[in-house]
């Protein structure tokens, strides 16, 4: 399945706008009491343990996105806007959508 940013597919033509679609994943607390903790050992470095569990977040999110999709009849999502949210003070939302449709 095609999953873009843009609004068009270079060298593909739209035949169907289907629905929008989404997927979100959580993160709780533990990840951000974990940094604020050890924020002193990476100082000038990255957190490549937060990085990998962000990545991972992103990825659920949009494979639920992309499950909805193929549900719908779609073989591809455009316009994809992917969001950092934060839920209180404990957990991190990742969520994105986009819009189904069929190309040919």
């Amino acid at each position: 399945m095609l999953i873009v940013t843009t609004n068009t597919l270079e060298g593909k033509k739209i035949t169907k706008y289907i629905s929008i679609v989404t997927g979100e994943a959580i993160l709780g607390v533990n990840i951000f009491k974990d940094f604020f903790a050890n924020i002193r050992d990476i100082v000038g470095g990255r957190a490549g343990a937060y990085e990998t569990e962000l990545r991972k977040a992103k990825d659920i999110a949009i494979q639920e996105m992309e499950m909805q999709a193929q549900h719908l009849g779609a073989n591809a999502v455009i316009g994809v806007d992917l969001d950092y949210e934060t839920i209180s003070d404990s957990m991190l939302m990742v969520s994105v959508s986009g819009t189904a449709v069929v190309v040919e």
